[in-house]
């Protein structure tokens, strides 16, 4: 199992290319919110739920998506998601 920074690592490796504001994503923590702090198109955050699905072979449901607003939230979608599958 990867630990919170490991997860904070390669979540912010996922929505690189869906950054636009480079500064923000210099400083990312767990409050920060993808849209409005890394000014992520919302249409991206359908290709990031696919990314981490894909990268952490989870399912990401509708609801659990609808959570992944920060990168605290998504940490916590995806360490529940790992532990139903463990």
């Amino acid at each position: 199992m990867q630990t919170k920074e490991e997860l904070i690592a390669t979540l912010k490796k996922i929505v690189k290319p869906y950054v636009q504001d480079e500064q923000a994503y210099e400083h990312v923590t767990e409050g920060t919110d993808f849209i409005n702090d890394l000014k992520i198109n919302s249409a991206n955050l359908v290709d990031i739920a696919l990314d981490v699905e894909e990268e952490f072979d989870i399912v990401i449901d509708n609801e659990a998506m609808e959570r992944m607003l920060t990168v605290g939230s998504s940490i916590d979608v995806i360490t529940q998601k790992l532990a139903e599958k463990a």
